[in-house]
């Protein structure tokens, strides 16, 4: 029997609490109650609800303000969140939903409507709940690739946080740059459907063999859809492996035909390829890997001006220490129920 979803109300009028507990009272779900922002925040970090009902002009922090700090926060992102008001104007709507509100009902409610979107909510919750675990599958897969051959242990962190850092020095948004992580650890996932005899060949690959490695940006790509944000990174896993002057895999593409975001993650890519022990080699140093990708530039196959980035990225003393950089090999992110409210400030 499936839990019951926990509905966090936060509102200090009693009534209004009470009545929406009564609209809901035959749905089954859980209720948890916090009378003002902080006290909310709180009940989050401890406990994380699956909705939250949450009234606009409450003590302390607004409903606004708490609803912000939520959809901001790793924790908080994706729980659904409804905002109650008294307040029916447009521009106080527009207000909420560009705070991260998922959806609006106004005071007094009607029963039948609140009812009807609060299991519209859980639905999605439901979803995203699903899709989550995919990812975390996903993930799981990626890690099991690297785990049929030593040589590339820690490889696909190591790309996501270079790209990262490169698209970083080139400007990329905080979207762009969680779409290349996403491709970095997932760049080299569909390769789960190659031998793992091919993988760890010392020797020179054949033809046939060499058809099979080169099948698995195709495969990551078709590994990765059902990934609820996997439209933004696709293509990035499907064309890492594409060059500038089109002799690339497996879309033969051209120029800027490749996405900039693709060209990063490829570079990234090569350059721990050469500079890491593979089956058929030692890893090189780091400066000779990249006079290697420095001569391949001049033949045209990667971006000159990204490469010139890259260069002064990793030209101060990038380090590996085991299988990591010498750096975060992750953004860094708060800890689970790790929200933390804003500290009000005494009046001077």
């Amino acid at each position: 029997m499936a839990d019951a979803a926990r509905v966090l109300i936060v509102d200090d009028e009693d009534l209004v609490v009470e009545a929406i507990r009564a609209a809901l009272r035959d749905e089954g779900y859980e209720f948890s109650r916090a009378a003002d922002g902080l006290q909310a925040l709180a009940l989050v970090a401890e406990r994380v609800p699956d909705l939250i009902i949450l009234d606009v002009l409450i003590p302390g922090i607004t409903g606004y303000e708490v609803c912000s700090i939520l959809k901001n926060d790793p924790i908080g992102r994706f729980i659904p969140i409804m905002l109650v008001t008294g307040l029916s104007s447009t521009d106080e709507m527009v207000h909420g939903f560009d705070r991260g509100a998922d959806d609006f009902i106004g005071k007094p409610f009607n029963a039948h409507e609140l009812r009807a979107r609060v299991r519209s909510l859980l639905r999605f919750k439901n979803l995203t709940d699903r899709l989550e675990h995919v990812s975390a599958v996903i993930e799981t897969l990626a890690n099991a690739v690297e785990a049929r051959d030593r040589y590339t242990v820690g490889h696909a962190r190591r790309v996501a946080t270079l790209s990262a850092e490169l698209a970083r020095a080139c400007g990329a948004s905080d979207t762009e740059l969680d779409d290349i992580r996403s491709a970095g650890i997932l760049h080299d996932v569909g390769k789960i459907g190659t031998p793992e005899a091919v993988l760890n060949k010392p020797g020179a690959l054949t033809a046939a063999e060499r058809r099979q490695i080169e099948a698995h940006p195709v495969l990551g790509g078709r590994i990765c859809r059902p990934l609820r944000t996997s439209a933004n990174f696709r293509s990035i896993i499907r064309h890492h492996h594409e060059r500038l002057d089109g002799s690339g895999y497996p879309d033969g593409l051209k120029g800027d035909e490749i996405h900039m975001a693709a060209r990063t993650v490829a570079l990234c890519d090569i350059f721990d390829a050469l500079t890491t022990d593979r089956p058929y080699r030692k890893g090189l140093p780091q400066e000779v890997g990249l006079q290697i990708i420095r001569d391949e530039v001049k033949r045209g196959y990667w971006d000159r001006e990204l490469f010139e980035v890259f260069v002064d990225l990793v030209g101060d003393g990038w380090h590996y220490e085991g299988t990591e950089f010498g750096m975060e090999t992750e953004p860094a992110m708060p800890m689970q129920g790790a929200i933390v409210p804003p500290v009000p400030v005494a009046a001077p």
